[in-house]
């Protein structure tokens, strides 16, 4: 599988570990070029960006209905052997799930941040939530399998993923560069292929946004309890912490987390 994978060299001497970011739904490597691959590579990292198979530049665009989260997984397997020494994993939404999934068997991975992760125990709370706000587009979703519907208009993408205040140009230029997401994986984060928890033993930064519409801050905090740590959550901030106002805020305390590890 030919996967797009952006990199951006360390400014001056790289770091001890190199970090490895894993978009969620709809999104691709893209999403971390704006802010977050500029501003850790100028604070020594080497970093690379991978879109999963089907998304943005990668192949699989015609199968991507059916991939599965260990599809993904797979994805990031070959991207993360491209390093000489293992990555961290920066892992968005489905990209923390994804990220949980591939520490159950790389316990060599040094450290890890979720970002507004789907949690060990998977989707039904956010189906839920969904169904009670935006019940229409539950049910497109169902009727055509797709879960495009969630994101398929400026407005629902605002309410999904982004702060009220961002200006709609801004939420647009994003959601245009968004494609369709796997219905399968949804399946397999309802229960079909659930995170154990007990196999992670990599240290984890856990992360929420205290104004997230899909994951609450009570599903991040059953998350971090989930693996003995506590969730940091970030008020104001809306479920695309690297895209949102405030993203600054997020990656100076991943920075730290990461110097306070040695990496």
């Amino acid at each position: 599988m030919k996967l797009e994978v952006l990199t951006q060299k360390a400014q001056g001497q790289p770091r001890p570990a190199p970090l490895l970011f894993v978009h969620g739904k709809w999104h691709g490597a893209w999403c971390w070029q704006e802010y977050f691959m500029p501003y850790f590579a100028g604070h020594g990292y080497d970093c690379a960006a991978i879109s999963l198979r089907g998304h943005a530049g990668s192949e699989g665009r015609e199968q991507l209905r059916w991939a599965s989260i260990a599809d993904y997984v797979s994805d990031v397997e070959q991207a993360a052997g491209q390093f000489d020494r293992p990555p961290v994993l920066v892992g968005h939404s489905m990209g923390g799930f994804i990220t949980q999934k591939y520490l159950e068997r790389h316990p060599e991975s040094p450290a890890a941040v979720l970002l507004t992760s789907i949690p060990p125990t998977g989707l039904w709370p956010t189906t839920f939530d969904i169904l009670g706000h935006k019940p229409l587009v539950i049910l497109k979703s169902l009727a055509t399998l797709s879960l495009y519907p969630v994101i398929e208009t400026t407005e629902l993408a605002r309410w999904a993923l982004f702060s009220k205040d961002m200006p709609d140009e801004a939420v647009e230029g994003y959601r245009r560069q968004m494609n369709d997401e796997s219905f399968r994986s949804y399946l397999d984060e309802l229960g079909l292929d659930l995170v154990r928890p007990k196999r992670v033993k990599t240290p984890l930064l856990v992360v929420g946004a205290g104004d997230d519409a899909v994951i609450s801050t009570g599903m991040v905090k059953a998350t971090a309890r989930a693996y003995g740590t506590d969730a940091e959550i970030f008020p104001g901030m809306a479920h695309d912490v690297m895209l949102d106002a405030g993203w600054e805020r997020v990656a100076s305390r991943i920075l730290a987390w990461l110097g306070e590890k040695g990496l």
